[in-house]
């Protein structure tokens, strides 16, 4: 069984080193173990010191592509030298690289297919309230949109099955973290999560400069993964507000039409009929956004399913 460790890295030639030092050599259950460099356009010496350290691969995307792109092309290089489990960990040395055994034993032993390695929030002395309040929010909210109990969502230590890797494909540019687990979660690939530990903080994080900056990002990310993969939830949401004061108004003005008789008084209520045309208008349009949504859903889930068989021809062809 082969392993690929994956470090995607910017411009990490000082943290690298080490990084790569911590990573376990032997596995139970293993027999080999290569590191793999998916190098996202560095201007520094990240490369030449990674070979020197013992990485084994580089992937070199360039430019500065984001993440999640270095994500996905290391993902596909990993499948192509025929890694039956891949471990993505942070060049930064975040993570601590001896746990990594602990997150494979889930898919070792054909409990789950892709696994979170969460962080010690409460405890972590480098999080601040403010920052452990929202890693909680953030993961909450994605479990309720995803459907699985990943409890650190935000963690990007992570072990995937050969099947998972063959399963995903990745759409967004600023993290994969988030859409990975919506669409393992809607796609029946099995999630689990283990307790990992975390080293000190040796540099600020590149993905976003600020809190505020953090919170738009990964609340775009999510809205969009929400939409692409549960259209009709999102947009019966968006609607209920619409079609139930529609519904509102009309019993209102059955009410005072024939109880009230205001009619009888000269009173037409026209702005409350126009509103209550206009707001079951929008609710019935959203609704046929989801209708719509939910059909291109299925197209998608077809062409997803399309290239995930080609993937895994692909690899019966080349073993």
């Amino acid at each position: 069984m082969k392993l690929v460790i994956q470090i995607p890295c910017l411009n990490e030639e000082e943290t690298i080193t080490q990084t790569i030092t911590d990573l376990p050599k032997k596995i139970p259950g293993i027999d080999v173990i290569e590191i793999l460099i998916v190098d996202d356009g560095s201007t520094d010496r990240t490369v030449e010191v990674a070979r020197n350290a013992g990485a084994h691969h580089v992937v070199s995307l360039g430019t500065n592509r984001g993440l999640a792109t270095a994500f996905r092309r290391g993902t596909e290089f990993a499948l192509s030298i025929g890694a039956d489990i891949l471990v993505n960990t942070d060049a930064d040395n975040q993570y601590c690289g001896a746990d990594i055994p602990k997150l494979m034993i889930p898919i070792l032993n054909d409990e789950a297919d892709l696994v979170v390695g969460c962080r010690p929030i409460d405890m972590h002395p480098e999080f601040s309230g403010i920052k452990k309040i929202l890693q909680k929010l953030g993961s909450f909210t994605l479990r309720s949109i995803s459907r699985t109990t990943a409890r650190d969502a935000a963690s990007g230590f992570r072990a995937f099955s050969k099947e998972t890797l063959q399963r995903i494909f990745i759409h967004s540019r600023f993290s994969y973290c988030m859409e990975t687990l919506i669409q393992a979660g809607n796609s029946g690939i099995r999630v689990s999560s283990v307790d990992i530990r975390v080293n000190l903080k040796t540099r600020e994080s590149r993905l976003f400069k600020s809190v505020p900056e953090y919170l738009k990002k990964s609340t775009g990310t999510m809205l969009t993964m929400f939409i692409l993969y549960r259209p009709g939830h999102f947009f019966s949401l968006s609607a209920s507000p619409f079609l139930l004061l529609s519904l509102f108004l009309g019993l209102r003005f059955i009410y005072l039409i024939y109880f009230v008789k205001t009619a009888e008084l000269g009173r037409t209520h026209l702005p409350s009929l126009i509103l209550l045309a206009v707001t079951a208008i929008i609710g019935t349009l959203l609704i046929g956004l989801g209708i719509i949504g939910e059909i291109l859903k299925s197209q998608r889930h077809i062409s997803e399913e399309i290239l995930y068989l080609e993937r895994k021809r692909h690899d019966s062809d080349e073993i």
